[in-house]
């Protein structure tokens, strides 16, 4: 099982920088930060851009794989986009995954002026987007015209350095989302649904990743070349609360068949509030156990 971290980019780039370094020693396998211009209870603090954050946290490490958790169409347009994708995996070499969800509302709709969408037209705007996104990063001189995006030989020499473009992970737990998955996915992220206990939680992420099972079954896809990443902080619990509370969450979760887990930094108050000494701990104990598995 490989395991992640997100760091939220709220920290000026003096206090984030030992993070981001710290992620690679304690032998993380991926590291996350949130792309959102704006984020929940959170909008009223500082706040930081994804990719320039990711941009600097690639030159502060070599091995560690980072991405966005995740970006959406709700603020981004697939044609500069593409660009901001091709120079992260330049610079990161190779290292970048792009963390793509449908996007909701809250602050990144409403400081447009903008109404909100219905579940169905986000749905439709975000298949567009990763259709956009994945033609957009394998064929330069790219043609896309749909309701919500439209490229007319949009251009992406030199292309990614990972070939034939970074790896997509798709988040998604209805069938719309889920079947976009299959069909680009090279990973698959879920946190869940709400729940007001543990147990109620673990069973919405059982139905989801066997949901997801039989979507990639449908659609004629090896399992083993799709891999299944759970959000462990959606989760009425922290994982990263105590030790024994991430061993338990990461064994459930390799016990349900996900290759790949992710939990969250701890902050000195909610969300995900908790103390380092915890994720240190973590990280020395658990982190090569679980790699063995």
């Amino acid at each position: 099982m490989r395991v992640g971290i997100v760091i939220l980019p709220e920290d000026r780039w003096w206090a984030a920088e030992p993070k981001w370094r710290a992620a690679e020693e304690y032998g993380f396998d991926h590291a996350w930060t949130y792309d959102h211009l704006g984020w929940r209870s959170l909008v009223d603090g500082p706040w930081f851009s994804a990719v320039p954050t990711l941009t600097a946290a690639a030159m502060v490490t070599s091995r560690i794989r980072l991405g966005t958790f995740v970006a959406s169409p709700n603020f981004r347009h697939p044609v500069p986009f593409t660009r901001e994708i091709t120079t992260l995996d330049d610079l990161s070499d190779g290292r970048f995954v792009l963390g793509v969800g449908s996007g909701g509302g809250g602050y990144d709709v409403e400081v447009f002026g903008r109404r909100e969408l219905s579940a169905r037209q986000r749905a439709d705007r975000f298949a567009e987007f990763v259709e956009a996104l994945d033609g957009l990063l394998r064929t330069d001189g790219f043609d896309y015209s749909g309701e919500h995006y439209t490229a007319h030989g949009a251009r992406n020499l030199p292309g990614p350095v990972q070939r034939p473009r970074p790896p997509f992970l798709i988040a998604a737990n209805g069938p719309r989302g889920m079947k976009l998955a299959t069909r680009f996915g090279d990973g698959w992220v879920t946190n869940g649904k709400p729940a007001d206990s543990q147990d109620g939680w673990w069973r919405s992420v059982r139905e989801l990743k066997e949901r997801f099972e039989a979507g990639l079954a449908e659609a004629g896809r090896d399992p083993a070349g799709v891999h299944r990443y759970l959000s462990l902080d959606s989760a009425p619990v922290f994982s990263l609360s105590s030790v024994d509370a991430f061993a338990e969450a990461a064994g459930r979760a390799g016990e349900l068949g996900f290759t790949d887990v992710v939990a969250h930094w701890p902050r000195s108050e909610p969300p995900y509030c908790g103390h380092e000494s915890v994720l240190e701990q973590v990280a020395d104990e658990l982190l090569p156990t679980l790699r063995e598995r």
